[in-house]
C-alpha cells in the first residue's frame, strides 16, 4: 500500500498550472525526498495534500481513502513553511495551545512524548523567539506529531540549518522512519537528503519526471573519475576523443563509465600532460539529479 497516491493532479493559479497532471507513489514507511527547481509544484503538492489549497482536478489517496476522508486527516500531520508559534510563548505554552487545539485528552503525557523525539526535552521552557533555527524546526515538527500521526509532511525542514542542526534533524528523521511513520520530505540540499531517503521524486514544471528508490538508484549510478591538470582545455578535447562520456565540471574534467583510473593517467602522460589529482567515485543524488534535469540521464 501507498502512504500517498496521486493521479493526475492539477492547480493553476491565474491560468497558470503550478502542477500539471502529476502522478506520484508514496511506500508506507518510506522517508520520501521530493526535490526539484524553484517553482516546480513541491509545495503546492504538500498544500494540496494537506488539504490547504484546493485543487483543479486529480485524485489523492492517503492509505488507500480519499484525503477528504476525516478519519485519514486525522494520520497526517505537517510542517509547511514555519512552525506558526507564538514567540513570546515557551515551548511547552505552544505545544500545550496545539494539543488544546487538537482535542488531545492526555496532553502533559503526549506534550513529553514528542518532546523526546525531537530532542528538546530541556528546552521546554525557553521562548519560541529564543530557540535557534534548528530548534524552530524541531519544535515545528514536535508540533506536526502531536496526535501520533502515521504520515509527516515536511516543506524543507532543514534549509539554513548549520552542520550540528542538520545531524540532529536528520536523526530525528530517522527514528520516527524505524518507529512507523511515513515521512515526505523536500529540500534543497541533496547530499543530505541522500543521507536518509529510501525513496525519491523529482519534479518539473509541475510534473513527475522521475521516482525511483535509493536501492535503484544506486544499481544505477555510474563510475565516473574526476580529473585535475594543469590545461584543462586541451585535455578535455584529447578525452573527448580517446572516451565516450567526457565533461567539464569547473575546474575538472569528468570521464564516466571508466573503471581503470591507470590507463586514463597512462594516456595523458602519453601525450604530454601531468594529472595534478585524480579520483574515482560513483554518482551520487547530486549528480544523478542534475542527469535527469539536463536530460542526459543513461538507461
Amino acid at each position: 500500500m501507498n502512504a500517498i497516491e496521486i493521479r493526475g493532479l492539477t492547480k493553476s493559479f491565474k491560468g497558470m498550472y503550478a502542477l500539471n497532471d502529476l502522478n506520484m507513489n508514496v511506500p508506507v514507511g518510506a522517508i520520501y525526498g521530493f526535490i526539484g527547481e524553484n517553482g516546480s509544484g513541491k509545495s503546492t503538492t504538500e498544500k494540496l495534500i494537506c488539504g490547504h489549497l484546493v485543487k483543479d482536478k486529480g485524485e489523492i489517496k492517503l492509505f488507500g481513502k480519499d484525503y477528504t476522508d476525516a478519519g485519514v486527516r486525522n494520520s497526517v500531520g505537517a510542517l509547511i513553511e514555519n512552525a506558526g508559534c507564538f514567540p513570546s510563548s515557551s515551548v511547552w505554552d505552544n505545544l500545550m495551545m496545539q494539543a488544546i487545539n487538537l482535542g488531545i485528552k492526555d496532553r502533559e503525557k503526549e506534550i513529553n512524548r514528542v518532546l523526546k523525539i525531537v530532542r528538546m526535552e530541556d528546552s521546554a521552557k525557553l521562548k519560541f523567539k529564543a530557540c535557534s533555527l534548528g530548534m524552530k524546526q524541531r519544535i515545528g515538527i514536535a508540533m506536526a506529531l502531536l496526535g501520533d500521526p502515521k504520515l509527516l509532511i515536511l516543506d524543507e525542514p532543514i534549509n539554513g540549518l548549520d552542520t550540528d542542526g542538520m545531524r540532529i534533524m536528520r536523526e530525528v528523521l530517522v527514528d520516527l522512519s524505524k518507529i512507523g511513520i511515513t515521512i515526505l520530505i523536500s529540500s534543497h540540499i541533496l547530499g543530505e537528503l541522500e543521507k536518509i531517503a529510501t525513496h525519491y521524486g523529482i519534479i518539473r514544471g509541475g510534473k513527475m519526471i522521475r521516482e525511483i528508490s535509493s536501492e535503484e538508484m544506486e544499481k544505477r549510478a555510474r563510475v565516473f573519475t574526476r580529473v585535475k591538470i594543469k590545461d584543462t582545455d586541451t585535455c578535455l578535447s584529447l578525452l573527448k576523443e580517446e572516451y565516450n562520456d567526457v565533461r567539464l565540471d569547473e575546474d575538472s574534467i569528468l570521464v564516466y563509465d571508466i573503471e581503470d583510473t591507470e590507463k586514463i593517467v597512462e594516456f595523458l602522460i602519453k601525450n604530454g600532460h601531468v594529472v595534478k589529482e585524480i579520483e574515482k567515485n560513483r554518482i551520487g543524488l547530486t549528480e544523478y539529479y542534475i542527469e535527469i534535469m539536463s536530460g542526459k540521464e543513461k538507461n
